[in-house]
């Protein structure tokens, strides 16, 4: 099959090539935001510049709702959505430039790994998990500002609000967990920094589930875009476009029930981890200003209390353990405090709340 007839599949229309100036002032431009945001990676600006002025790109005609940019690995190019000026070109541009700087392939041309996402399995995985890394880095790069957004009944605090924010959002909480630097370094070169050290810190079994719900979020909202885009067409009325609304708004809710179950396995399997191995006071200190941090990237929803609920307890939990640890008690025996105390009565304030918002 032809690489015209690939793209062709995804709706994807060539109109021209990118011309030449255009190429080089987008490339000299990125190379520098990639060398000044990523300054571990050791990038060389000439060698950098260089190799991105070297990728062919193009114009075309791309469906509403999907990317204004796109990676075409099987002929390692980019095409732009038309209508597009010079700046609107940079800052989509760099998304797929990271897709062209992580792609491995072996001496055949099959590629092999695309930064977090390995092809050489029967299914492909870790999709999602790319994306939403490689989006944040874009948005890093682009100096983009911090904004809180709702989507599927989710509002949430990103960095990208029209692209991938659901992902982003996710695989930012993850990144806090690690620190940055382990999902950027694996990102750029596929390496498995991120994930051994995100399994150290959460659990193998927690992370293959995270990555694979991150894959069913990136599946679910394509679905949902490509028929959205019918619904929107004027061939589409009547029971057919009921039809099809149903079927957007259950892979709305899809999403959503998605989110929130990853967001919970993300959070809940960390700190539950990290409880176990506190021994000293300055651990519960540490411990305690991390999860007090968390509250800052993550998505709520009308009815949702889960954080809430998990953030009480593991404060009970935390000062049953400061007084077994100042009184070299096993925690078994220690009875509640009055801090603890104090916890139960918010915790029962709380959970009254909601039942009379309900």
């Amino acid at each position: 099959m032809s690489i015209e007839s690939d793209l062709r599949k995804d709706g994807i229309k060539v109109i021209r090539p990118l011309d030449t100036l255009s190429i080089n002032t987008i490339s000299r431009n990125i190379a520098e935001k990639l060398c000044k945001t990523f300054p571990d990676q050791n990038f060389i600006f000439q060698n950098l510049f260089i190799a991105l002025s070297r990728i062919p790109m193009y114009i075309a005609d791309i469906p509403d709702g999907f990317a204004e940019a796109t990676y075409f690995y099987k002929n390692s190019s980019i095409y732009f959505k038309q209508g597009l000026n010079l700046d609107e070109l940079e800052k989509f541009a760099i998304h797929e430039f990271i897709h062209y700087l992580q792609e491995i392939k072996d001496k055949k041309g099959h590629l092999l790994r695309l930064g977090l996402c390995d092809f050489e399995d029967i299914r492909v995985c870790g999709m999602g998990l790319n994306e939403g890394a490689v989006q944040l880095m874009a948005s890093k790069a682009n100096r983009c500002e911090e904004e809180i957004v709702k989507y599927y009944g989710i509002s949430l605090p990103t960095t990208s609000p029209s692209y991938y924010p659901v992902l982003c959002n996710l695989v930012k909480q993850m990144a806090y967990i690690t620190g940055e630097d382990a999902l950027f370094d694996s990102t750029f070169y596929g390496s498995s920094t991120f994930k051994e050290k995100f399994s150290n810190l959460c659990g193998l079994n927690n992370f293959l589930k995270i990555q694979n719900n991150l894959d069913k979020i990136m599946e679910t909202e394509e679905k949902a875009i490509s028929l959205n885009n019918k619904l929107m067409s004027d061939k589409c009325q009547g029971m057919k476009a009921q039809k099809i609304a149903k079927k957007v708004e259950d892979y709305k809710s899809k999403i959503k029930k998605l989110f929130f179950e990853t967001q919970n396995l993300i959070y809940s399997s960390y700190f539950n981890m990290q409880f176990n191995k506190i021994s000293t006071t300055a651990d519960i200190d540490d411990f305690r200003l991390k999860l007090y941090n968390y509250k800052n990237f993550i998505g709520i929803s009308e009815n949702y209390s889960d954080f809430n609920e998990f953030y009480i307890n593991k404060m009970m939990d935390l000062d049953e353990k400061y007084e077994s640890i100042m009184n070299n008690t096993a925690i078994a025996v220690v009875n509640n405090s009055k801090i603890a105390n104090f916890f139960i009565r918010l915790k029962a304030i709380l959970s009254a709340s909601v039942e009379l918002k309900k």
